[in-house]
């Protein structure tokens, strides 16, 4: 089967180089980008599975590019950025980036990076079959129909919010998700109390999940930006 084709929007040519040359050696199918305006239209065109994408650009932010994007596809987008502040990695987050990569990066994190988005793609694909579908992530299942989940075949009694929260990150599975994001999708707004509310329900809706003595960590926490649903193998 093919490798995912994946979009570099990169305008430091030497740092390009790098990234297609890490791709063009491990069998993936690639595009380039120099600017946020090429890069949209690339997407738009060529529909790659993958988008990888640094925030400086000369003609546009790259935050503005993933708004783009995201207004009419939810293809994965991963920053690669010198930027470190954790306001950086929320805002690209917030726009919809799906990971984060900081320059300098190594070969083999970029390559389990890519790894981690691609066995993401099914999920994606199958995110347009609608809400009367289920989601499956090892011994958890949902019934978005029923609106029921189960672990190991066993209903979990989870409270609404805590099913409300479960949803959000198995439709986002893989996906970092901001605390902001989480809460104006639960909330519809975001404020210090809102961010005590969500740390108790997740801590309980964690503890419900990872019932099982050796239960996997489906829930990962970022601290400081968020949670993210881990695709159990």
């Amino acid at each position: 089967m093919n490798k995912p084709l994946i979009l570099v929007v990169e305008d430091d040519k030497s740092v390009n180089h790098l990234i297609t040359t890490i791709l063009k050696t491990h069998g993936y199918r690639y595009l380039t980008a120099m600017n946020g305006a090429t890069a949209v239209l690339e997407a738009s065109s060529h529909n790659p599975e993958i988008v990888l994408l640094d925030l400086g650009l000369p003609d546009t932010s790259g935050v503005d590019v993933i708004r783009k994007i995201r207004s009419w596809s939810n293809m994965p987008i991963i920053v690669i950025s010198a930027r470190t502040e954790d306001k950086d990695k929320i805002e690209a987050l917030d726009a919809g980036a799906d990971d984060y990569l900081t320059k300098p990066f190594s070969v083999d994190e970029l390559l389990a990076r890519l790894r981690a988005i691609t066995r993401r793609l099914p999920v994606l694909m199958n995110q347009a079959v609608g809400e009367n579908s289920s989601f499956v992530n090892g011994a958890l299942r949902i019934d978005y129909a029923a609106g029921c989940a189960y672990l190991d075949g066993e209903e979990l009694h989870l409270t609404p919010i805590e099913y409300k929260l479960l949803c959000l990150l198995a439709k986002n599975a893989g996906r970092v998700l901001t605390h902001t994001f989480i809460m104006q999708n639960i909330w519809g707004n975001s404020s210090a109390d809102d961010i005590t509310s969500l740390r108790v329900f997740m801590a309980t809706l964690r503890k419900k999940i990872n019932s099982f003595k050796d239960s996997p960590q489906y829930i990962q926490t970022h601290v400081g930006v968020g949670y993210r649903m881990v695709k159990v193998e």
